[in-house]
């Protein structure tokens, strides 16, 4: 994350992300696959890095081989494979996005990090080497097992996150970078997708 200041001088936290170029590495229509979307593929790789079935998936498009591929529908305008997109082409200053990506795994962890409980408090009751501890975890008798659902430790992050109405600051149109208000989910350098 970085700032910037706004024209009313504010400070503004905010993210810097590379969104393009982008080709269209495949138009699907109604007609022939069912349904209406446009494949996009980002970030290029070499060829021996790619396997015969992509190769011609990406022959047939005109491109070149792609490490991610994505779809989505909904675009206003008509596209054909082969083309690139571009930051200033999709979005504009002051509009709203929705970022999707993986977060930040954080491994294995007790129940005060990851569900925010109060531990046993502050060394009250006579305990001594307990403090971070989840306390009573089921019932006696009945139903004499842990119910469903029960917040415990364990593994933390690495979950898909959506972080929704995120505001366009800036649209750099030469580097194909976009500055949104606020944080995105995953750490720098990671892939996340962008949904107007």
């Amino acid at each position: 994350m970085t700032s910037v200041f706004s024209v009313e001088g504010k400070n503004l936290p905010c993210t810097v992300i590379e969104v393009g170029p982008c080709v269209v590495t495949q138009v699907k229509t109604i007609e022939k696959d069912g349904y209406a979307a446009v494949q996009l593929g980002f970030e290029e790789k070499k060829e021996k890095h790619t396997n015969k079935a992509e190769m011609g998936h990406f022959k047939k498009a005109g491109v070149t081989p792609q490490r991610h591929l994505v779809e989505f529908s909904g675009f206003e305008q008509e596209f054909k494979a082969g083309d690139k997109i571009t930051a200033d082409n999709l979005f504009t200053e002051e509009d709203f996005v929705d970022v999707v990506g993986t977060s930040k795994g954080k491994g294995f962890q007790g129940v005060v990090k990851r569900h925010g409980f109060g531990g046993v408090g502050q060394q009250t009751h006579g305990q001594h080497n307990r403090l971070r501890s989840p306390g009573s975890i089921g019932a006696a008798s009945y139903p004499s097992k842990v119910v469903k659902g029960m917040r415990m430790a364990g593994r933390m992050g690495g979950d898909c996150v959506t972080v929704q109405n995120l505001q366009v600051i800036k649209v750099i149109p030469e580097n194909n970078i976009v500055v949104v208000k606020g944080s995105i989910p995953g750490a720098k350098g990671s892939i996340v997708l962008i949904e107007k």
